[in-house]
């Protein structure tokens, strides 16, 4: 996906707001996670939370995406003290222009679901850069180093 050009789009976030792609700071990391308030999201989420002054101050801003909805979304948005938004894709209006919903396994069952994977979004809607089945150990510091570059 990078170097394409993402179509726009609109989604619910928290805090009563729209969040449309277009209108977003930009450079803008767009994180796809699979679940609220599960290990891995949760310490991603944390991961991006600690980071965050230091991505406002290289000019980027952040924003969380999964299917779960606006309260799940606001009680993990207070559990956790983001201070950047989470967007409700239950319609996977998103996941599916960023190609992230992919058949996955769980406890040994074949299931649906959302492939952790992360975006950069430049001018333009542009995508500069993209990881897909992401690891998050070390992944908001990997991201933070790449928009510090830019």
């Amino acid at each position: 996906m990078d170097g394409q050009t993402c179509p726009d789009f609109t989604l619910p976030a928290t805090s009563g707001l729209s969040f449309t792609l277009s209108s977003a700071q930009k450079p803008l990391v767009l994180y796809f996670y699979p679940k609220d308030n599960t290990p891995g999201c949760s310490n991603e989420a944390a991961a991006f939370r600690d980071l965050y002054s230091e991505f406002q101050a290289a000019g980027a801003d952040i924003a969380g995406i999964s299917r779960d909805s606006l309260k799940s979304h606001e009680n993990f948005k207070t559990k956790f003290s983001l201070p950047f938004a989470l967007l409700s894709d239950s319609e996977e209006v998103a996941c599916g222009l960023f190609d992230v919903i992919k058949q996955k396994k769980m406890y040994g069952k074949e299931v649906r679901g959302i492939e952790r994977s992360t975006f950069v979004i430049g001018a333009d809607n542009q995508v500069l850069k993209s990881w897909r089945g992401v690891k998050v150990a070390e992944h908001a510091t990997e991201v933070l180093a790449y928009i510090k570059g830019l």
